[in-house]
């Protein structure tokens, strides 16, 4: 039983596991508990202060649906029509430098708190191997084709998603990856701590 929702859920089903929906206020209790075995979460920097290194010593990396959170605004479309552009704007701005933030402050604090929860709190840090990721790549394939296979909707989305991955995939490839492979094996930081 693993606390994870949405395509992920769907996902970790196919390979056998129960998928759970909590809302993150009854996560811990539920680990704590046994109503659940693992959870999916955001990241170490939350991870630590929601105080999952008391309920759960192994952590597994790298995740296989989630690299980072995109937030999302839901906003009455009669109430949006109804806003002048500049007002339109300020949201659409606003919007978009707190989804920024957010991933930076991540980013930034991951981590410093991996760190402490390895090293202060006796959390071990487990890799998922190629054996795992090439299950979860078999199960995720199917998952998305039954998205894709949903509407003509669905399937437009999908196509569009995928053609935009593998373009900027390309670009990571030789540029972010290679950059930051390059950058960690001369300063000696292959391994996760």
């Amino acid at each position: 039983k693993i606390r994870i929702t949405g395509l992920g859920g769907d996902v970790m089903s196919k390979l056998g596991a129960s998928p759970v929906s909590l809302p993150g206020n009854q996560i811990f209790e539920s680990l704590i508990s046994g109503a659940i075995d693992a959870t999916e979460w955001i990241g170490p920097y939350n991870d630590y202060f929601m105080k999952f290194y008391e309920a759960a010593k192994f952590y597994y990396w790298p995740g296989m649906h989630e690299p980072s959170a995109t937030l999302s605004l839901g906003i009455n479309k009669n109430w949006w029509s109804n806003l002048s552009n500049w007002e339109q704007n300020i949201i659409t701005a606003a919007a978009a430098e707190e989804n920024a933030a957010q991933y930076e402050e991540a980013q930034a604090k991951n981590g410093r708190y991996l760190v402490k929860m390895v090293n202060e709190n006796g959390v071990l840090l487990k890799s998922f191997g190629d054996d795992i990721y090439d299950s979860l790549a078999e199960a995720a394939t199917e998952v998305m084709e039954e998205v894709r296979d949903y509407d003509n909707f669905s399937k437009r989305v999908h196509d569009h998603f995928y053609k935009g991955l593998r373009e900027i995939g390309s670009w990571q490839n030789i540029a972010e990856i290679a950059f930051s492979n390059q950058r960690n094996r001369i300063m000696n930081l292959q391994q996760p701590l």
